[in-house]
């Protein structure tokens, strides 16, 4: 294959990998509002809860998945929730504009939060896929 083509592959994917990262800074904005005990200072500090968020799903939540199977199988998948809470937790403690009050606001977070980004990429896949139809 030529290198313009890789190149072109490479460029698509960082679009996407970005746009992604807005679309989790709009849901951190969001649940932040929504939450009174969690507090984002503004929407660059949002960006950056975005993509350390999506640094420590990408390489600490695998790990933690991996050690604690037993207890996921145990709780039917359940515990999965708890691995969200501490990933949030983690990323308090790493970004100083962002807050968050206790566990059980890291949890209720990551569940909006979850829900939010999941509206957010329908709405954007179904445009990715009016832009494919459109040009062929």
């Amino acid at each position: 294959m030529p290198a313009n083509i890789y190149y072109s592959l490479l460029l698509r994917i960082m679009l996407r990998f970005f746009v992604k990262i807005i679309i989790s800074a709009f849901a951190v904005m969001i649940s932040a509002y929504l939450l009174p005990g969690v507090t984002v200072d503004d929407f660059s500090s949002a960006l950056i809860v975005a993509a350390v968020l999506a640094l420590l799903n990408a390489i600490l939540k695998p790990l933690l998945v991996i050690f604690t199977i037993p207890i996921t199988i145990f709780t039917l998948g359940l515990f999965l929730l708890v691995i969200n809470a501490v990933i949030i937790l983690i990323a308090d403690r790493l970004v100083g504009d962002f807050a968050v009050a206790g566990f059980w606001w890291a949890l209720l977070f990551s569940i909006i939060l979850s829900v939010i980004t999941s509206i957010f990429e329908g709405i954007n896949k179904s445009y990715e896929n009016k832009d494919q139809n459109k040009n062929g």
